[in-house]
């Protein structure tokens, strides 16, 4: 793994305005020096939510929640730490270069410039797709298609919509003159060559290799609508192609194949325009189509999202549990769709998401629906889906005659193996009694064969702790004294620079709750910098640094200089105390050598003058 070097750090929290950051998710309103706003993280009524312009954190009093700019997008946008240093980077213009280490090294750096180099190919692709569908000559049947779909021109800009040329290598002649190498076209999925192992053949032949390469590649879309597929933050990663008009033997749809960007059973269709609502709602519409989903978000039912092609996969169902608790399936009424709703269910239930399963009508999907029904008519059809297991077992049961004991005992025996894969407990009790009812067996009966199933266990094995919520709770503060001590170390420079002359080190091993101030001490971190202090705290645990954000938003008192010498004074003549109050017990031990007491004894009488010495000046301050 590479890491961002500090210096980058801060030159991307410099880069980045707090309040411009935050204010571009939600409004902000003046309070004074600071902002305020309702908090994103939990519900309220009165705003708690304080970002503080001067400090560049913000902090909300009433759930806890606080840190640097990118603790706010990581914890809003629900994405791990290098990928809110992308996207803040990417926002200012800014390349975020890893530093590699380890043995691995050169290769790791070989693997993160081919992957900025697909990143930046695949974004320039996006462009082109998309001018061809807008305004080129070459899209005309391609717009007609996308009226008679409904598909408006704001919509397809708002989508980066495109089309593929039917050229053989249009494509690819197009970025070749862009200076593309044609070896990375071909590890992009975008290209392809006619003889596949020419793709892995030896590098050695330099430019007539490549020349043989561009001559034998060609598209791999051709005369297809283009839709991006975006990665969590939105960067294009792989695009999925839509036939215009079915052809036999022809994919209706075409995806990108796997590549370094693109996994397809990692990624869900949608997901960076709609996690905030999938948020808010802590309900996910699932569809099968790129067109339905953008469908459904156009009409305005924004908590939605599609995966790479039918069925979830336990990856994208895991991804889907950081946002919501709830899954709404709407899946087309034949019998792909409802296998595709059993084949993801698996998936989702291991991640104890609650399903449900809108009815389709038949020859519908959300698309024509929503269109056709209007957005109010297709949210009562979410409203009132079903719980997936009430249509599983009504479906299961419809065509079986369960007067047959033996055709009752093979349903029974499949129905408890799908059920065994349900980890909470109550949702497995309920279903288990909606089974045992609709079969005619005993619960205790059915709960026995579901115990029995062989599936419970590997599922068990894989089992994994749950992700701890994106605001958790504020690390406990230290006691007051090493608290006042931390507030002035990070707020003023003065007290900052009296604390490193100290023998902190020295004197804080001796403190029980003396390590958040040792952090701070260790740190580079520059009290008047807001980008040095975003960068220190992006070193911190989410708890520590919730704790930090509220310390950065309390008042520093004018006479700082002499409140750190106070405090710090305090803290020595504690150390003392206690090491003094140690030396004297032990001295009353028994079984000490001659040896041992003299030791002690000069001990309790050094500590005793170094008291003697430490509270002359602070007597004479107080007179």
């Amino acid at each position: 793994m590479g890491s961002i070097p500090s210096e980058t750090i801060e030159q991307i929290a410099a880069a980045n305005d707090i309040v411009e950051v935050i204010g571009s998710y939600f409004p902000l309103k003046r309070a004074g020096a600071n902002f305020k706003a309702l908090c994103p993280f939990h519900q309220e009524k009165t705003p708690s939510f304080i970002v503080s312009a001067s400090r560049q954190t913000f902090h909300c009093f009433g759930c806890g929640a606080g840190g640097s700019v990118f603790r706010f997008v990581m914890d809003y946008e629900h994405i791990d730490f290098p990928s809110a240093v992308r996207k803040l980077a990417a926002r200012a213009g800014i390349t975020a270069v890893e530093k590699s280490r380890g043995y691995a090294a050169d290769d790791e750096e070989r693997q993160r410039e081919l992957r900025e180099r697909l990143l930046k190919l695949h974004a320039e692709a996006a462009k082109w797709f998309h001018e061809n569908l807008i305004k080129r000559e070459v899209g005309d049947a391609a717009r007609k298609y996308m009226r008679a779909r409904g598909i408006t021109v704001e919509t397809a800009k708002r989508w980066q919509l495109g089309y593929a040329p039917d050229g053989w290598d249009a494509f690819g002649s197009w970025a070749r003159g862009r200076g593309y190498d044609v070896r990375d076209l071909i590890a992009s999925g975008l290209v392809k060559v006619k003889d596949e192992s020419d793709s892995t053949a030896s590098e050695g032949s330099g430019t007539a290799q490549r020349t043989a390469h561009a001559k034998a590649s060609y598209d791999r879309f051709r005369g297809r609508i283009m839709f991006p597929i975006c990665n969590d933050v939105g960067e294009v990663i792989a695009f999925s192609g839509r036939l215009l008009e079915d052809e036999q033997g022809a994919a209706k749809y075409l995806n990108s194949p796997e590549t370094g960007l693109f996994r397809k059973g990692s990624v869900l269709f949608g997901l960076d325009k709609t996690k905030r609502a999938l948020i808010e709602a802590n309900c996910a519409v699932v569809c099968e189509g790129q067109l339905d989903l953008i469908s459904l978000f156009e009409s305005g039912i924004t908590n939605v999202v599609a995966p790479q092609g039918t069925a979830f996969t336990e990856s994208q169902a895991r991804i889907l549990k950081r946002f919501v608790n709830e899954v709404v399936l709407c899946f087309d009424a034949d019998r792909a769709g409802q296998k595709a709703a059993e084949r993801s269910l698996d998936a989702l239930l291991q991640n104890d998401l609650i399903v449900r399963m809108a009815k389709m009508p038949v020859g519908e999907d959300p698309d024509s629906l929503v269109r056709r029904e209007g957005k109010e008519a297709f949210e009562r059809r979410i409203a009132g889906a079903r719980d997936f297991f009430d249509y599983w077992i009504e479906r299961e049961t419809a065509n079986i005659d369960l007067a047959s004991f033996g055709a009752k005992i093979q349903l029974a025996r499949r129905l408890a193996e799908t059920i065994s894969r349900v980890r909470d407990p109550l949702m497995r009790g309920e279903v288990i009694s909606k089974v045992s009812a609709r079969l005619g067996v005993p619960a205790q009966d059915f709960q026995a064969l579901v115990s029995r199933q062989r599936g419970t266990e590997p599922f068990l094995a894989r089992d994994h702790p749950p992700e701890r919520d994106a605001t958790g709770v504020m690390a406990p503060a230290p006691r007051h004294d090493i608290s006042m001590l931390c507030v002035l170390a990070l707020r003023d420079e003065t007290a900052r620079d009296f604390l490193r002359q100290q023998n902190w080190r020295e004197i804080l091993a001796n403190v029980p709750d003396g390590e958040p101030l040792v952090r701070i001490l260790e740190s580079d971190l520059r009290p008047g910098d807001a980008a040095s202090l975003n960068a220190f705290m992006v070193t911190l645990s989410p708890a520590d640094e919730r704790l930090v954000s509220s310390w950065l938003l309390q008042k520093v008192p004018a006479n700082a200089g002499a409140m750190v010498e106070k405090w710090w004074l305090g803290i020595r003549q504690a150390v003392l105390r206690r090491q003094l109050s140690v030396a004297t017990n032990q001295i009353k031990l028994p079984e000490l050598s001659t040896g041992d007491i003299i030791n002690l004894q000069k001990q309790i009488l050094d500590l005793q003058e170094q008291l003697h010495e430490l509270s002359q000046p602070a007597g004479a301050a107080d007179n």
